[in-house]
């Protein structure tokens, strides 16, 4: 079992990789006339960003399966201190793109780090060790816009990509000194291709794994329509919010997201499926007090702290069982069913906005509670159908032959 300061450092590197995918987000404005960059062409600064993740997922994190992950992961942070001394440098659009592109592309690396943070865990830890592993990956989303957006009022956009390099670049040192040499689990000899292979089988046959990815995909779709859309009624009567009050949102959504730990916990005492259903009874009710948010700053907090605690717990429970199938296959298992997060977030982000501005808060309401209804009405018919621990213990038995077999 790692030492609780080894798992607190896994937190902070995460949170520390995850974030630069979110920095831009409230940059997008003034990167735009530093560079003379078109509307359109600001616009797809987000998009690569969040395609280079969705990339380096499929086609990075699998390699935790056949390396040695703490060469890995140091490898990939120094690559993604490279990647954001690019950006802070750009002085040119393409520059800028293709730096962006590159840092969603290696701050994969996060996955890569739960994946190790998983392996180096005993089964019956296992879940309080993701799960505090996890709450380091929320905070560092959550509060990324507001970090970026206090130091681009500092001292410029630029100033947030060389911190970030600045603290890769470190955290990378220190990992290389503290990171075990070596796990319990032997990597996997499989050739690049039919490594990549191995994870579409992977899903071909678990259901578990299946089931879990729809999970995520729901939930994500649920998280991302409130935090890509909830700035833009606080910015409009009656609230009339400055940027820097709504990225201070965040903090609020923190709080909920510490209770990914408390998942893990429920989920080392086997009450996985008890944990999932009522987190998704309370992502359902967020929605109620969220669809108040024109006349309550209280409905929102109360709303934010229920889908946040919510969705980490559904998150952590999710990456609590799917390693368990196949230990040996942890980073294909979670990077695999992290694409289903990325489609998630996108789509949530994409119908928020866009419905928005013509229907109002209302129908975006309406529509976070119907991803929520239908993860909850999800797991209502297939609740007695997941796999109970001895199923899963058999499954691990059996991951040997599968990684040996290629398959």
């Amino acid at each position: 079992m790692p030492s609780r300061g080894v798992v607190i450092l896994f937190a902070v590197a995460c949170g520390a990789a995850v974030a630069n995918v979110y920095f831009s987000q409230p940059l997008l404005v003034t990167m735009g006339h530093d560079l003379g960059m078109s509307p359109a062409l600001v616009g797809s600064v987000v998009t690569l960003t969040h395609v280079g993740y969705g990339l380096g997922l499929f086609f990075l994190v699998p390699l935790g399966d056949v390396a040695d992950r703490r060469r890995l992961i140091v490898a990939q942070l120094l690559l993604l201190v490279v990647a954001l001394a690019v950006v802070a440098a750009a002085h040119t659009a393409a520059i800028l793109l293709a730096g962006l592109a590159a840092t969603g592309l290696l701050a994969v690396v996060t996955q890569t780090l739960v994946a190790f943070a998983a392996s180096l865990a005993p089964p019956a830890g296992r879940g309080r060790v993701v799960g505090l592993v996890t709450s380091g990956v929320v905070i560092g989303i959550l509060l990324a816009r507001t970090a970026s957006g206090l130091m681009a009022d500092l001292a410029g956009w630029r100033s947030v990509y060389l911190a970030s390099a600045s603290l890769t670049a470190l955290l990378a040192l220190v990992l290389y000194r503290v990171l075990p040499r070596y796990s319990d689990i032997p990597p996997a000899t499989l050739p690049y291709g039919q490594l990549l292979r191995s994870t579409l089988t992977l899903f071909a046959r678990e259901r578990l794994l299946q089931l879990r990815a729809l999970f995520g995909l729901l939930i994500f779709a649920a998280f991302s329509t409130l935090w890509s859309s909830v700035a833009l009624p606080l910015s409009e009567a009656p609230y009339f919010w400055s940027h820097s009050a709504i990225g201070a949102l965040g903090l609020i959504g923190a709080v909920g997201a510490l209770a990914a730990t408390a998942a893990g916990r429920l989920n080392d005492r086997g009450l996985s499926r008890q944990t999932t259903g009522i987190a998704l009874a309370l992502l359902s009710a967020s929605w109620l007090a969220l669809a108040f948010t024109r006349s309550s700053l209280w409905a929102l907090v109360v709303g934010v702290i229920l889908l946040d605690l919510a969705v980490q717990a559904v998150h952590v429970t999710n990456q609590t069982l799917i390693y368990a199938l196949h230990p040996d296959a942890g980073s294909r298992l979670i990077g695999g069913y992290m694409v289903f997060y990325s489609i998630g977030s996108a789509t949530g982000a994409i119908a928020a906005t866009s419905l928005y501005t013509v229907a109002g808060w209302g129908a975006v309401c309406a529509l976070g509670a119907a991803f929520s209804c239908l993860g909850l009405v999800l797991w209502a018919f297939t609740r007695h159908s997941t796999p109970p621990p001895a199923a899963r213990a058999t499954s691990r038995s059996e991951a040997q032959s599968f990684s040996s077999n290629g398959e």
